[in-house]
């Protein structure tokens, strides 16, 4: 169903796909949006539980499309090093392919708290409290991953065998 990836040297581990998941702070969600074209969206999120989670208003682009067809793509760009002298960019990048769906309940909770304990964690925890009691004035969307895969720059490959 999804491709393997050509240049499997440059193929990360998933525990490396899982920490660029983990440590970074922005990705692009990309759906089928009106009219056949596509819609791609940077955004926050929190890798949590093995899903992806981000927060968005209740009406929208977004959630039109997401309504519409829950199938997506998450992208992330961990590095992206510019060697000009090489005409290359050395870079470190995950994508994956799921399907998006609002979330109730405990999940609700607990991922929108995930959310704001990766975003406002220096916060105090009243604080941090008072903004997961507001979640209710956004949806929490997840992405159940069906595939993922992580991929660097093979001079990062060649690096690591060094």
């Amino acid at each position: 169903m999804f491709r393997e990836m050509r240049r499997g040297k440059q193929l990360l581990s998933m525990e490396d796909t899982i920490a660029v998941m983990t440590r970074c702070t922005n990705g692009v969600l990309a759906c089928s949006g009106d009219d056949g074209y596509p819609y791609a969206v940077p955004l926050s999120y929190v890798y949590f539980n093995g899903r992806i989670y981000f927060h968005s208003a209740k009406a929208g682009h977004k959630i039109d499309a997401i309504t519409k067809n829950p199938k997506v793509s998450f992208s992330i760009i961990d590095e992206d090093k510019i060697v000009s002298k090489e005409y290359t960019t050395y870079f470190r990048s995950v994508i994956a392919f799921g399907k998006a769906r609002i979330v109730e309940g405990d999940e609700r909770l607990e991922s929108f708290a995930a959310l704001v304990e990766k975003y406002s964690g220096n916060q105090s925890e009243k604080a941090r409290n008072k903004e997961i009691s507001r979640c209710k004035q956004a949806h929490i969307i997840a992405i159940d991953i069906e595939h993922i895969t992580g991929k660097e720059a093979i001079e990062f490959v060649n690096a690591e065998r060094q």
